[in-house]
């Protein structure tokens, strides 16, 4: 059982992100639509009715809800530890992880070069 039942993550409380199913593009509320004169923190609930994808023009009921984007994935108490990695977004985990790997192949192949 979780000690605070009713405290949410820090990307349950960010802004949710939405995407289209028709084409892909990605709604963000912290970005807003230029195209069509949206400015950022207007939320997907907050979008005037008639308003369509400005990719691909489908309508506000093809999207659908894919979760905060830019918020890291824990509670706020326990940012400050994990030197530091705690704050970064599950994007720029991935990043951190894969690279170290890609790096680390990278170096292991280097001694093959080696004589």
């Amino acid at each position: 059982m979780s000690e605070h039942p009713t405290e949410k993550t820090l990307a349950e409380l960010a802004s949710s992100s939405y995407e289209c199913r028709a084409c892909g593009y990605v709604y963000d509320p912290s970005r807003g639509d230029s195209k069509t004169n949206i400015s950022s923190g207007v939320s997907f609930e907050q979008l005037p009715t008639s308003w369509h994808c400005p990719v691909c023009g489908a309508s506000k009921a093809v999207f659908t809800n894919i979760g905060a984007q830019n918020a890291p994935s824990g509670f706020s108490e326990n940012l400050k530890y994990g030197f530091g990695v705690n704050t970064l977004t599950p994007n720029q985990k991935n990043l951190l992880i894969f690279g170290a790997l890609a790096l680390g192949i990278i170096f292991l192949l280097s001694l093959y070069g080696l004589q």
